[in-house]
Parts: C-alpha cells; sequence; structure tokens
C-alpha cells in the first residue's frame, strides 16, 4: 500500500534496483510507491556525503544500503514522539485561542505569563500540530475559526464600487501632517476607515491610534454619507482627552466631504492621504485586517450594535502586540498618557 511504511524486502528491492542502474522513480513504479517515498528512503539511508580530508569538497553521497537503512528506521521508531498538548498547557491554550490569540502570539506570552513554569513552553508548529491533530468535531471547528486565516480577504480600496472618491474641497495633504505623527513619538494622531458589508448592508468606522495602536469602532447600519459619518466620529472623538486629539488620517473617500465641520465641532485636523496609497494608514490597513476575521468581506453589517463592536474592540485591545514588546494596546496607551501628563 503506497502510503504504508517501507519493509526490509521493500528497501532491498531499492538497493538492488539502484544497483541495477534503475532511477528512483522506476524503483517508485516497481514497489507501487510514490517517487517521493523513494526519494526520502535513499536520503535517508544513504547516510552522509563524504569530503575528502583535509578539504572543504564535499563528495557524492553514500550508496544506499537496505541494512543501514533498515537499522535507521528501528531506531528512528524507539525514539520518543514529541508530546501535544495536555494538562494545564492544553486548556491555557485552548482558552487564548478562543480569545483570538494566535499560535505564534501564544508561543510568544507564555514565558510572561508563566515566568517561572518551564513546563508551559510551546512552540506555535506544535500549537497548530495539536489543533489539527488531537481535536475533533466540534471543538477543532470553533477553534479553527478562531485563527485569522481569511485576514488576507480584506475588501480593496480601489475596488470598491459603493464608496465613491471624488474631489473633496479644501483638503490638506497627509504630507502635511505633524512630524511627531509619522513617527509615533506621541500619542493622539489617529487612523480613520469604513469597512463595508454587502452592498448596502451597513458599515463600521474604524480609528486605529498610531503610537498604541488602540482601536475604536463604531457602526454605520444605514448608511455611509459624509453627514452620517460626521456625526458618528464626532461623538468618538469628542469623548477622547485633550492628549488624544491631535490629527486624523483618511483617504479621499466622499464620505469625509464634511470634515472642516467636523474639525471645527472637535479641533482634529483632518490629512488626506493620496490615491491608492493605503500603507499612508498603515496601522489602520493592518487593523482592518485583523477585523476581518469577525467580518469577512461580503457581510451583511446593518444589524451590529455599539455594544458588539465594543467588544471586538476590547479583544483587540487587550490582545499583547508583538510591535508593542508584547505590550497590549490598551497598556501602551495608559503608559503613553501617564507620560505626558506628567
Amino acid at each position: 500500500m503506497p502510503g504504508a511504511r517501507l519493509t526490509r524486502e521493500e528497501r532491498e528491492k531499492i538497493q538492488n534496483g539502484l544497483d541495477q542502474g534503475l532511477t528512483q522513480d522506476a524503483v517508485a513504479k516497481v514497489l507501487g510507491k510514490s517517487p517521493s517515498t523513494i526519494s526520502r528512503e535513499v536520503r535517508r539511508g544513504g547516510g552522509p556525503r563524504c569530503s575528502r580530508p583535509g578539504t572543504k569538497v564535499t563528495g557524492r553521497p553514500r550508496r544506499y544500503r537496505a541494512d543501514r537503512a533498515q537499522r535507521l528506521a528501528i531506531e528512528r521508531g524507539r525514539r520518543p514522539k514529541t508530546h501535544l498538548l495536555a494538562g494545564k498547557l492544553a486548556a491555557v491554550v485552548t482558552g487564548l485561542l478562543q480569545a483570538d490569540w494566535s499560535p505564534q502570539l501564544i508561543s510568544l506570552m507564555l514565558p510572561t505569563l508563566f515566568p517561572d513554569d518551564q513546563a508551559m513552553r510551546v512552540s506555535h508548529e506544535t500549537i497548530y500540530q495539536s489543533l489539527f491533530i488531537q481535536t475533533r468535531g466540534e471543538l477543532r471547528n470553533e477553534l479553527t475559526e478562531h485563527l485569522r486565516s481569511g485576514r488576507d480577504q480584506r475588501r480593496s480600496r480601489t475596488s470598491t464600487s459603493s464608496r465613491r472618491k471624488g474631489r473633496i474641497t479644501g483638503m490638506t495633504p497627509i504630507s502635511e501632517r505633524p512630524a511627531e505623527a509619522a513617527d509615533r513619538a506621541v500619542p493622539g494622531h489617529w487612523e480613520g476607515d469604513l469597512i463595508l458589508g454587502a452592498v448596502g448592508q451597513g458599515a463600521v468606522i474604524t480609528l486605529v491610534e498610531r503610537h498604541s495602536r488602540f482601536v475604536l469602532l463604531a457602526p454605520l447600519p444605514d448608511t455611509h454619507k459624509a453627514v452620517e459619518v460626521r456625526e458618528l466620529l464626532t461623538s468618538m472623538i469628542t469623548t477622547l482627552p485633550a492628549e488624544l486629539k491631535r490629527s486624523l488620517a483618511w483617504d479621499q473617500g466622499n464620505e469625509m466631504a464634511q470634515h472642516a465641520q467636523f474639525t471645527l465641532d472637535t479641533g482634529l485636523q483632518v490629512y488626506f492621504c493620496h490615491p491608492h496609497s493605503p500603507w499612508e494608514r498603515g496601522s489602520n490597513e493592518n487593523t482592518n485586517g485583523l477585523l476581518r476575521q469577525y467580518w469577512p468581506k461580503g457581510s451583511d453589517l446593518r444589524h451590529l450594535t455599539q455594544t458588539h463592536c465594543d467588544a471586538i474592540a476590547l479583544r483587540l485591545n487587550t490582545r499583547p502586540r508583538p510591535t508593542l514588546d508584547l505590550l497590549t494596546p490598551a497598556q501602551a496607551l495608559d503608559k503613553a498618557l501617564l507620560a505626558t501628563t506628567s
């Protein structure tokens, strides 16, 4: 059977075939195995390459020998298998996956969460293996839903027909934004955007603070015309302390046509990105990718509530970020505010 382990007799046939000058593909056909199985077996059983004494020239690999290959296979079978997740470690990893932490983040954070417990260590590869090998049924389906496998399916900003772009009067280009915003030196500089549902099926305003990556979300269940966007943005910004009201970067969507009134109402200057330049709002684009885990492309967003948006924002704001030295956005923002007020 192609997937079965090789027997001693099959290894002897491999040796005989190769000694007779057959190719590995030909040997595979004789044995009814895949070419990759024979190639892997020859590589394992052929031994290391030989070098000439006193030189760095690498010679040809040793010839395949069935007896040596059989002995190595037996030794591999006796080695202890790598243990997958169990006990307390499994419970902690499962809980963090359910909180939408990635396997990479879990692996990074375990030493911080359990500094004195060496048993609470695991690589992200082992987490993935355990997820797809150990778990079954509904638990497996639930946990895999928490992986951000769909984060690259963001809506193209240039192909969204329901979001028109046009000339907005009185725009200040992002090139005139203070330098302190570009280098993330101080808090209070925001990037904003809309996540759109299916055509005519609602939207969500996303705001990301550049220094801390702190997220604010608010639903637009009906339309995302300029007046609705201005009113909702104003309500989001006016609740912030003065230290967090420095600037806002946005693209040239028509929903920001009332930016001048918004600046009068909030004191927050709006800077507009160049067309087709999403990297000028890099933090917001990355966050929108994270949010697509919850709202995939084409979702119906008309029934979202502020409570729902706040719950998702809380998940993002309390998730450690490698870019913040494993602080959460909430911790980074608190730290920055303390520094500006002390």
